[in-house]
C-alpha cells in the first residue's frame, strides 16, 4: 500500500529558477525498500534524488540517500545542499547552532549557513594524485582533442570517481563535444579559467556512468576539484566556478577554505512542494 510523502523538487546552485540543476526529495522516507527508491529515481529521471530519513549515527540530524536514475551514490553535492534546504524548509531543526550535520553514505558531512546561501565542508579525496597516461590518452580521444590542450590533471575522487583535467581556456571547454562512448567508465570533470569573466573559471561534468551524459552543476566535482586547485596554487583560498553554460544554465558554485575545511556553497531555490504516493 502506497503512503503519502512530503516532496520538494529544488533548483540547486542558482539563485534564478530554472538556471541551475534540479533535484527530487522526499521527506519521510522511512518503509520505502531499495527498490521503491531506485524505481522513483528513475521515474524522475533527474541527475539526483534524494530521501530523507532519520539519523542512524550520533551527531547527524537526518539521513539522505541518494539515487541517480542507475544507482546508488554515496555522496553528491547538489543533492546535499538541496536536500538540506528542503530538510530546514519542513522544520528540521539543528543540534547544533549554525551548522546542520547530514548523514549519508561517506559518514558525516557539515552543511552551514553563508549568508543566504548553504555550504558543505568538503569531503576527504578518496583518491588523488597524477593520473597515469593511459588514463589522460583515453580523456584526450573521448574529448576530441590533442593530448597537449591539457594543462593538468588529478584524480579527484570523494564518492564518485572523478578524474580531472585543465583546459588552456574557457572558449576550448565551451567548444566540447565528447565521445561519450569512448568515454567508458570515467567520470570526467573539466575545468578552465576564465580571466575577467563572470566566474573565476568555468566546469563541465560528463558522467553517463550515472545514466546521464553532462551534469548541469556538480557539488561533489567541484569540491575535489577545490582540493586539488587550491592545494596546488593554481586557485586562490576563495572563488567562484560557472558551470552549466553549455546546456543553457547558470550554475554558481562558490568555492572558500576556512579553518582548514574548503567549502562549496550555493543557492537553492524551491519550485514543486506538495506530495507524492508512494
Amino acid at each position: 500500500m502506497s503512503t503519502t510523502r512530503r516532496f520538494t523538487q529544488l533548483d540547486v546552485f542558482t539563485a534564478e529558477p530554472l538556471k541551475g540543476n534540479p533535484l527530487a526529495v522526499v521527506h519521510d522516507a522511512q518503509g520505502l525498500s531499495d527498490a521503491q527508491m531506485a524505481a522513483f529515481a528513475r521515474w524522475t529521471n533527474l541527475s539526483e534524488t534524494t530521501f530523507l530519513l532519520p539519523p542512524t549515527q550520533a551527531g547527524a540530524d537526518y539521513r539522505v540517500r541518494i539515487f541517480t536514475p542507475d544507482r546508488e551514490l554515496p555522496f553528491a553535492g547538489h543533492p546535499t545542499l538541496g536536500s538540506c534546504h528542503a530538510w530546514l524548509a519542513a522544520g528540521g531543526r539543528a543540534q547544533r547552532e549554525g551548522e546542520v550535520v547530514q548523514e549519508c553514505g561517506v559518514g558525516l558531512v557539515r552543511v552551514r549557513r553563508d549568508g543566504t546561501r548553504l555550504a558543505f565542508a568538503a569531503p576527504p579525496l578518496r583518491r588523488s594524485g597524477e593520473v597515469d597516461a593511459a588514463t589522460l590518452a583515453q580523456i584526450a580521444r573521448c574529448l576530441k582533442i590533442p593530448r597537449d590542450a591539457i594543462r593538468a590533471s588529478n584524480w579527484v575522487s570523494n564518492g564518485p570517481h572523478w578524474v580531472a583535467v585543465m583546459l588552456g581556456s574557457r572558449e576550448e571547454l565551451l567548444a566540447l563535444q565528447p565521445d561519450f562512448a569512448a568515454m567508458g567508465e570515467l567520470e570526467l570533470g573539466v575545468v578552465a579559467p576564465w580571466p575577467g569573466g563572470a566566474a573565476d573559471v568555468e566546469v563541465r561534468a560528463f558522467v553517463p556512468t550515472l545514466g546521464v551524459q553532462e551534469d548541469p552543476v556538480t557539488g561533489s566535482l567541484n569540491a575535489g576539484l577545490a582540493q586539488w586547485l587550491i592545494a596546488a596554487g593554481m586557485m586562490p583560498p576563495r572563488y567562484v566556478a560557472s558551470q552549466g553554460t553549455a546546456m543553457g544554465r547558470a550554475g554558481r558554485v562558490h568555492v572558500e577554505q576556512r579553518d582548514g575545511d574548503i567549502w562549496i556553497g550555493g543557492d537553492s531555490v524551491a519550485l514543486v512542494e506538495g506530495r507524492v504516493s508512494l
